[in-house]
C-alpha cells in the first residue's frame, strides 16, 4: 500500500529534454531519413518530417537531457526537510553525476524513483541516453525484459489512473484538483527548447525543473494522506 512506503526511500525527479539539433535542417541526410521513418505513424496527414521536428525532444534517439532535478526527504523527530539538487550542462557529465547519486545513496532494493509519467518517459529516457552515451546503467534503471507492472518505481500519473490505462492527467492539472500548491511558472515544457537554444537561459530551465519535482513530492504526500510540505521545508543544495 502506498501509505506504507517510507518517504526517505524515494528519490523524486524530473528531467528536461531538447532536440539534439536545433532544426531539422541540421540533421544529416541519414538522420533526416531515420527521423521521417520514426515519426511517420505520428505525423498528421500531409505533415512533413521537418514540420514535426519540434517534437524531437520526446525521443531519446533524437533528443538529449539538459537538466535532471532530484529531491528527497530527510525526517527526524523534530522536523522534515526536502532536499533538492539539479544536474545540468554537458549530458555525459550530468548523467555521470546523477548516476553517482543513485549508486551512492539510492542503491538498495527498497529504494524507488518517483516521477510524473516517469514509467513512460523519464525512466526509459534516462536509461536510453545513458546507453547512447556509453555509460553503465545504474541498477535502478536496469529494466530489461520487465513488464511495465514489474518496474518497482513510482509514477504519480499511474497512481492517479487507478487502473485506467487510457487516462492521462498533466502534473499541473493533478496538482490543481488535489489542492496541491504549485509555484507560478513563467514557462512550460513546450518552451524549453526556445529558452535553451534561443534565450540560452539554463538557470530558468533548472528553476522550472525543480518546481516540478517539488510539485511531484507534494502530490505524493497528498496521495499518502500526509501533511502538506510548506516552502520552509525545502532546501536547495
Amino acid at each position: 500500500m502506498i501509505h506504507k512506503i517510507n518517504l526517505e526511500h524515494i528519490l523524486f525527479l524530473d528531467i528536461e529534454t531538447v532536440p539534439q539539433k536545433v532544426a531539422f535542417s541540421d540533421l544529416n541526410s541519414a538522420e533526416q531519413e531515420l527521423w521521417a521513418e520514426k515519426t511517420k505513424y505520428k505525423r498528421k496527414e500531409n505533415e512533413k518530417p521537418s514540420e514535426y521536428y519540434k517534437n524531437a525532444a520526446i525521443w531519446a534517439e533524437f533528443g538529449q537531457i539538459l537538466c535532471i532535478s532530484a529531491g528527497f526527504f530527510t525526517i527526524s523527530s523534530q522536523n522534515r526537510k526536502f532536499r533538492i539538487t539539479s544536474f545540468s550542462g554537458n549530458e555525459v557529465d550530468l548523467l555521470t553525476n546523477f548516476n553517482a547519486l543513485l549508486n551512492s545513496h539510492f542503491n538498495k532494493h527498497y529504494h524507488r524513483l518517483c516521477a510524473h509519467n516517469g514509467k513512460e518517459f523519464d525512466f526509459p529516457f534516462l536509461a536510453r541516453r545513458n546507453l547512447i552515451n556509453g555509460l553503465e546503467l545504474p541498477v535502478q534503471l536496469q529494466h530489461f525484459g520487465k513488464k511495465p507492472w514489474e518496474v518497482p518505481h513510482l509514477d504519480t500519473m499511474e497512481l492517479w489512473k487507478f487502473g485506467d490505462f487510457k487516462h492521462y492527467t498533466s502534473l499541473k492539472l493533478l496538482a490543481h484538483v488535489l489542492g496541491v500548491p504549485s509555484p507560478k511558472e513563467d514557462m512550460d515544457g513546450s518552451k524549453v527548447r526556445d529558452v535553451y537554444y534561443l534565450e540560452k537561459d539554463i538557470e530558468r530551465i533548472i528553476r522550472y525543473c525543480e518546481t516540478d519535482v517539488v510539485t511531484i513530492a507534494r502530490i505524493f504526500l497528498k496521495l499518502q494522506g500526509k501533511s502538506s510540505m510548506p516552502d520552509e521545508e525545502i532546501i536547495r543544495v
